[in-house]
């Protein structure tokens, strides 16, 4: 049976911000545990806006479209840790928080299948060219025609990003009679009869249909560019549900325009607005066979349930354990919780001596330690320690002084 530890903070005291309209999952989950400072905010929030707002909060849960710089987390002093709703983490200055010790947490699963069956619906409207036939059914025409129209079975799909999402949308597609093949800068293990591509240019010459599943960093900025556009069959279809900053899109609407690309689904752009009802301006808006929406791959119901219960779990392990397993910033672990044990939890520099320095201030104290681990990366360490008995307000003073240190907390 699991030990249940009671913490030493006052849970009424720890203030719990969610911004860009997180699923009620996570509210819900924190209240239940006792945590009545919670706070839902259902919009992004400008730079200066957070520095003013962050001041006295634990811990802050985004989506996408928050941007946590460097100047942000130098004013949340009281800053434990960050939730990303959502798959990526491009939008926390990581170098930053683990400068500060803040644990950054995210979902990289929870939404993949919605993502995937999105990626798969998109195929199939476009290898029929219904936008153009819905466009001119809306306008009173009507244009009943099979020319360019075709079944996905037996067409090859290529898969640039064979990661989580890739690698469902895979199975998705072989289950509908198509062939895959994917490229990825890592070695993956292929799913099914998937194919290793081997190139860029190999995929895209010999793909029906392109579907993107890469991060934002500087190898995939611009990845669909003017060069490898002529590299794709003529009539080939675009699928980019990844990031806006992967295709470069007055490139691509040349190609559409000139009929070398048969058709696009895009989903993401180097520039979103910043809320629902904003102006939006494409390149590719009004380019035939083409199929925008607003950022919504990962949009179910079903898929921000699952988010808000990942991430929401995560940072209450944080705040009630100590558990970091899947940080981005505080190297990951855990330990046990013990019978008859005080947790402490420190996080510092990763400088020769510290757990020294931390084992002989306990000693000093004669504080036994019960139970310890010691985890580094390149700039921090974390250190969890269960000891037989609670540490003075003197002892934890003495804690605070050990040189290199970035955060301690006495969890129960």
């Amino acid at each position: 049976m699991a030990i249940i530890k009671s913490t030493s903070y006052p849970k009424e005291k720890i203030r719990i911000l969610f911004l860009e309209n997180i699923s009620d999952a996570a509210v819900k989950n924190f209240k239940l545990q006792g945590y009545s400072q919670v706070e839902k905010i259902s919009k992004a929030l400008t730079e200066a806006q957070l520095i003013n707002e962050i001041k006295d909060v634990h811990i802050l849960g985004i989506r996408s479209k928050t941007h946590i710089s460097a100047a942000v987390l130098a004013a949340a002093k009281k800053l434990q840790a960050i939730g990303c709703f959502c798959i990526g983490i491009n939008q926390v200055d990581l170098k930053a928080a683990t400068k500060n010790g803040v644990v950054v947490f995210n979902a990289p699963y929870s939404n993949t299948r919605s993502v995937a069956e999105l990626v798969i619906g998109a195929a199939i409207m476009l290898i029929r060219r219904i936008p153009d036939k819905n466009k001119a059914a809306h306008q009173g025409l009507w244009l009943k025609e099979s020319s360019g129209c075709f079944e996905l079975r037996g067409k090859t799909l290529g898969i640039i990003g064979y990661g989580n999402i890739g690698s469902q949308v895979s199975v998705l597609a072989e289950a509908l009679g198509m062939k895959v093949i994917f490229y990825d800068v890592e070695t993956k293990l292929p799913l099914g009869n998937a194919a290793d591509a081997q190139s860029l240019k190999n995929l895209l010459s010999k793909s029906d249909i392109v579907t993107l599943h890469v991060p934002e960093i500087n190898q995939t900025r611009n990845l669909i560019n003017k060069n490898n556009l002529k590299n794709f069959k003529k009539g080939a279809i675009l699928i980019n549900y990844a990031r806006g900053e992967v295709v470069e899109l007055e490139a691509l609407r040349k190609y559409i325009l000139d009929g070398h690309i048969g058709g696009a689904a895009l989903d993401v752009f180097p520039v979103e607005p910043e809320k629902n009802g904003d102006y939006f301006r494409t390149p590719v808006q009004d380019c035939p066979n083409v199929i925008l929406t607003p950022h919504i791959g990962g949009s179910t119901e079903e898929a921000q349930q699952n988010i808000g219960e990942d991430v929401s779990v995560k940072l209450f392990n944080f705040l009630e354990k100590g558990v970091t397993f899947g940080s981005h910033t505080v190297p990951a672990l855990a330990l046990p919780p013990q019978e008859g044990s005080h947790r402490i939890l420190h996080i510092h520099n990763n400088i020769p001596g510290v757990l020294s320095e931390i084992n002989t201030r306990l000693s000093q104290h004669k504080i036994n330690i019960l139970g310890q681990y010691l985890k580094t990366n390149d700039d921090i360490g974390y250190v969890v320690l269960d000891v037989n008995k609670n540490i003075s307000a003197n002892a934890i003073q003495l804690l605070k002084e050990v040189k290199g240190t970035i955060k301690l907390r006495v969890l129960y």
